[in-house]
């Protein structure tokens, strides 16, 4: 017959090590990677999509090309958009690392904030 009963931690092992690394430390470490990968990645693709809109507005000046000011408008929406998607799909996977969802999310935070 199998023993159903259920262990208690006592607040001695609320504040091991053992438990504060696996349920506090990790879960922020990965959070704070992610947060930081995210910013990188975030400032690059702003610093390409902005070289790009220079070198337009350049070759306009020279008239190279004329720009359509209502299309390109329309051709950045779709980004924002993406943006703000791929941030909340990353902060939802962070959340489901269960009972340690607040630890990686404020990982994330940290990181993006460092970033």
């Amino acid at each position: 017959m199998k023993n159903n009963t259920i262990e208690i931690p006592t607040t001695t092992d609320f504040f091991s090590s053992d438990y504060l690394i696996n349920n506090v430390g990790t879960p922020f470490i990965i959070g704070l990677a992610v947060g930081y990968f995210a910013k990188k990645i975030l400032l690059l693709s702003l610093l390409v999509c902005g070289a790009a809109i220079v070198l337009l507005f350049v070759s306009e000046h020279f008239e190279v090309t004329h720009i359509n000011y209502q299309k390109l408008e329309h051709t950045v929406e779709p980004a924002t958009q993406w943006i703000t998607q791929f941030k909340d799909f990353l902060l939802a996977h962070l959340s489901n690392f269960p009972s340690k969802g607040i630890s990686a999310t404020s990982g994330f935070l940290v990181g993006f904030k460092l970033g």
